[in-house]
């Protein structure tokens, strides 16, 4: 085996497109230096053949999903157990950093079973390795003490073999994700200590929570607006409370780990509740709509009383989660001060402890929500459809759809989810079938079905909720407790629907020619890669598809019910084109594997495929070069063309090869898809357009976050607007096109041919039979 100084390493941030569809984002790999200085000599990096770690064989891969690693970098990367663990880790640069200066003997704290333990580094390396791999990855073995000894999983040994020795079930080997350092240098006693601090990271945080948090001298209360991502790890934007002297704190941010929840905090210093100052408990809710700030009703003395929840916490001793409630002054028992320690400031006689599974959202407030929220009761914001509702007709869509207050409800990062269901469901079926198709996962699929589709199409808009019960069944589904408060890609997620929840059969069925026929492979959607040897300027959906099956040798292996196309960029921000155009038709007949293809210049049946001639734009613009034989003899004798190498078409049942002039009087029918919808993304925030008639003008935009009503506490207002200026663009010739300055274009006809990310399209004929 070569040594791991001789290669060079990469991460892969995003999962290639097929051929390579079973390659995973998050995998580290490798190439020889050797290798990858000849290849810059003859300036051809932009596709390297790397080798996956625990594989022999190369794979091509576009440099653009390749991050750069330092040996030490991969090592520490490797041990982290799964994919997607790996890629959050690769940005948390502080945990890192501090992993890098750790040697042994260094105290730690060591995530295990969800809890936060305290040890002693005794072992740093590799405990396991792979004779393939040029590398391993790198463990931290702690041997825990004091009062979490014994608390561990083994004596120092793994497999066998002994990497240190302590106490029986005092040992524990972690990758450094799991891994935080012991501060030497508390703060102040009062203050929460930095074990608390580093626990707070089981704890995903969301926006509108309420934290606590300090600096060199104070501590300070507020709530959370934002989490942003920083090189040097996460931070929060947190709009701070007044002071004690009224002076208001404005907004700060502050890093992740310096911020705890305060209802964390409260469960860990709250004193013991006198339970004789409990309301009597009736009415069972759940208490994942209430939080701090919310207005309750709950059952006191055998009658309905109403209050603001002003904490939300554990009390020792007490295993249900309690609530501190302000009241009509004189209903309650406190000030918001109990055995000396001041909760929360209110008028005396106006706080009351009760147990938080008593409370219920205030109907009353749900009344004036209506208002509120143009008209949809909060019956209809959380409403669970039964019956089942087809997609919006055309005819429908100006009344059901059109306005402020449709569409779906955005919430906390959600809008590439928001765009992407609105996209597939408002006003298609294609993708119905996930609905209703047999699946283990009953719970998911009734959510999207009875909470999100059926209110959508009935009611022409979906609440935050809805959705944010979506993605905790998807957090726990995935163990990703990122999915509630980050950012996604939405073919991430369409994928993870598709594929892993409900085992939909993979709509993109693709072929690559091999020995003996074509070698097939499935997928759910499918990336379009770029060779940097193309004359686009200004290209159609319809060429970059072409051109993107022709430079990696793709055919399709049959007419697809559903085509879902990601545009060439990298990540968010860099475009391979400042304006694409999108085909409203997507003419497949070329690039079927078996079926009969028209000639490019007569139309009659082709015999004969010419690679060589796919650019030649003086056939036509776009398409694959198919000829009959009579035209195909003309074409190449030129001398231009007389080097071209021809290839026969396998022609399907019932058309054959004439022995004569190869004149064939049928034309072959042409295969097309429609295109339904576009997902576009502009910094970091997706939008979406639908096709939902058969009029060029048939156009709705959608932003699921295009206004809000109040800060922190307030709520995102969804808007569905109609945009017939699309079809006037979409009829201009390509001169008038590239003559358009995208800021001076109508409505928001810029973010459809300058933005375009995702463009879904569908055969409503095969549709029929998925």
């Amino acid at each position: 085996m070569d040594s791991a100084d001789k290669k060079i390493y990469f991460i892969i941030t995003a999962q290639p497109p097929s051929p390579n569809g079973y390659i995973k984002a998050g995998e580290i790999c490798f190439i020889d230096k050797q290798r990858l200085d000849a290849k810059q000599k003859r300036n051809d990096t932009n596709i390297l053949p790397v080798v996956r770690m625990g594989t022999t064989w190369d794979v091509n891969l576009d440099k653009v999903l390749l991050k750069p690693l330092s040996p030490g970098l991969a090592e520490l990367l490797l041990a982290v157990e799964s994919n997607e663990e790996r890629l959050l880790a690769l940005n948390d640069c502080k945990s890192l950093k501090e992993a890098s200066s750790l040697s042994k003997g260094c105290k730690v704290y060591v995530e295990y079973k969800e809890q936060w333990l305290k040890g002693v580094i005794r072992y740093i390396g590799s405990i396991t390795s792979c004779a393939s791999n040029p590398i391993a990855g790198v463990f931290f073995g702690v041997e825990l003490q004091g009062e979490d000894a014994g608390k561990g999983q083994n004596d120092g040994s793994f497999l066998s073999k002994t990497y240190f020795t302590c106490p029986r079930n005092s040992g524990i080997f972690a990758p450094f994700s799991r891994i935080k350092p012991v501060d030497d240098k508390p703060s102040a006693p009062s203050l929460p200590t930095q074990s608390s601090l580093s626990m707070t990271s089981t704890e995903p945080l969301i926006v509108g929570d309420r934290v606590t948090f300090f600096d060199d001298k104070n501590v300070h209360h507020g709530m959370v607006m934002a989490i942003k991502d920083n090189p040097d790890g996460k931070m929060v934007l947190i709009s701070t409370d007044k002071d004690e002297e009224g002076k208001q704190g404005g907004e700060m941010t502050v890093p992740l780990d310096c911020v705890i929840k305060e209802e964390l905090l409260n469960k860990d210093e709250t004193e013991k509740m006198d339970t004789s100052q409990s309301a009597e408990m009736g009415g069972v809710t759940d208490s994942g709509d209430i939080s701090v700030g919310s207005l309750v009703q709950f059952i006191l003395k055998e009658k309905l009383a109403y209050g603001i929840v002003r904490w939300i916490g554990y009390l020792p001793d007490y295993p249900e989660k309690s609530a501190l409630l302000e009241v009509e002054e004189g209903s309650g028992v406190s000030n918001g001060t109990y055995k000396g320690k001041q909760y929360f400031k209110c008028p005396p006689q106006s706080g009351l402890f009760v147990k938080l599974s008593s409370c219920q959202p205030d109907d009353r407030f749900s009344a004036a929500k209506e208002k509120v929220f143009n008209g949809h009761s909060d019956k209809t914001f959380g409403s669970v459809e039964e019956e089942n509702v087809p997609p919006i007709r055309t005819e429908d869509v100006p009344k059901r759809l059109i306005g402020q207050m449709k569409g779906i409800q955005g919430h906390c990062n959600s809008c590439y989810m928001d765009s992407a269901l609105f996209s597939v469901f408002s006003c298609s079926s294609v993708l119905d079938s996930l609905l209703f198709k047999s699946t283990q996962h009953q719970t998911i699929q009734s959510i999207l079905l009875k909470s999100i589709v059926n209110p959508l199409r009935k009611h022409g808009f979906v609440s935050e909720r809805s959705v944010m019960n979506l993605r905790k069944q998807l957090q726990n589904r995935e163990r990703c407790p990122t999915y509630t408060t980050d950012e996604k890609d939405p073919e991430e997620f369409l994928s993870l629907i598709m594929q892993e929840i409900l085992s939909l059969d993979p709509p993109l069925k693709l072929c690559t020619p091999s020995e003996g026929g074509h070698k097939e492979q499935s997928c759910y959607y499918y990336q379009i890669f770029m060779d940097y040897n193309h004359h686009l300027v200004l290209p159609t959906v319809q060429q970059l598809l072409e051109h993107s099956f022709f430079s990696n040798s793709l055919k399709l292996a049959e007419v697809p019910a559903c085509l879902i196309l990601t545009m060439p960029r990298s990540g968010k921000s860099f475009k391979m084109f400042p304006k694409i155009i999108p085909s409203t038709e997507l003419d497949i007949t070329g690039l079927l594997a078996d079926g009969p293809q028209p000639c490019v210049l007569c139309g009659q049946l082709a015999k004969e495929e010419c690679a060589e001639c796919f650019r030649d734009t003086l056939f036509s613009d776009t398409g694959f070069k198919y000829f009959c034989l009579k035209c195909s003899t003309q074409v190449h004798s030129h001398q231009q063309r007389r080097w071209h190498t021809p290839i026969s078409l396998h022609l399907p049942q019932g058309f054959s090869h004439s022995q004569s002039s190869g004149s064939d009087p049928r034309t072959p029918p042409r295969e097309k898809l429609e295109l339904f919808a576009v997902l576009c993304i502009e910094t970091s925030h997706y939008v979406s357009f639908v096709k939902h008639g058969p009029q060029d003008t048939d156009w709705i935009f959608f932003d699921s976050m295009a206004d809000r009503i109040g800060e922190s506490n307030g709520y995102n207002i969804p808007e569905v607007r109609a945009c017939p200026e699309v079809g006037q663009y979409l009829h201009m010739s390509l001169a008038q096109l590239a003559n358009q300055v995208p800021r001076e274009m109508e409505g928001v006809a810029k973010r459809l041919f300058c933005d375009g990310y995702m463009y879904l399209y569908q055969s409503k004929s095969m549709s029929l039979y998925r």
